[in-house]
């Protein structure tokens, strides 16, 4: 099945009704996240679930005063590892390896390189390196919020150091990466939502080479 259509449907919504996304729904979206590929299949990030009015508030006011944060009825943060750690990979490789029945060791040679690789960054860099990943996974929430017709939007949006410091991310080893109001527009007083969705012309950004 396409999603197409659902593509074609979703729009960033700038203004949010204040209906109530079902729980059903957001657990679908937030586990399209988590079934996301990652580079090794590390997930080096984490995803927060908010509801709570006073802290969607706060972090309205670190985000430019963006309404969607507290019109939508759920607010996800995406927040990434701030570094790579052999404890944080070796964790990982344990968990796959008991998940598939391994015997413990069997991927050894594997994770090695892994952690060579990616520990021999810059710590700017390792982050970089997580948030991209975050980018993967919210591209995944987001067509499936569009597929099950809930407005979410990509906001970088804010200032990433106040919101680490509402969040408490530095005690986690963690550092934000993106925001997703979740929600229903409000069609009547957003001036984007009857508008044509314009996108590059296939011909101008795809290259076919045989």
């Amino acid at each position: 099945m396409s999603i197409l259509e659902s593509l074609n449907w979703r729009y960033a919504a700038k203004k949010l009704n204040g209906s109530v996304v079902s729980d059903e729904k957001v657990e679908k979206i937030i586990e399209a996240a988590r079934l996301a590929p990652t580079s090794s299949g590390l997930q080096p990030f984490e995803i927060f679930v908010i509801t709570n009015t006073a802290l969607r508030e706060k972090i309205k006011s670190v985000a430019y005063n963006q309404s969607q944060i507290t019109d939508g009825s759920h607010l996800i943060v995406f927040a990434a590892w701030n570094n790579y750690t052999t404890d944080r990979i070796n964790h990982y490789f344990d968990h796959y390896e008991q998940e598939r029945d391994l015997p413990k060791g069997f991927s050894d040679g594997y994770k090695n390189g892994v952690t060579k690789q990616l520990t021999s960054l810059t710590e700017e860099q390792q982050f970089e390196h997580a948030a991209r990943q975050v980018y993967i996974a919210f591209s995944f929430a987001m067509a499936e919020a569009a597929v099950l017709r809930v407005d979410a939007s990509p906001m970088e949006g804010f200032v990433a150091a106040e919101l680490d410091k509402l969040m408490r991310f530095e005690e986690k080893g963690l550092r934000s990466v993106l925001i997703m109001p979740l929600g229903y527009r409000d069609e009547e007083n957003d001036w984007q939502a009857n508008l044509k969705k314009v996108r590059k012309f296939p011909k101008d950004m795809i290259h076919y080479i045989k």
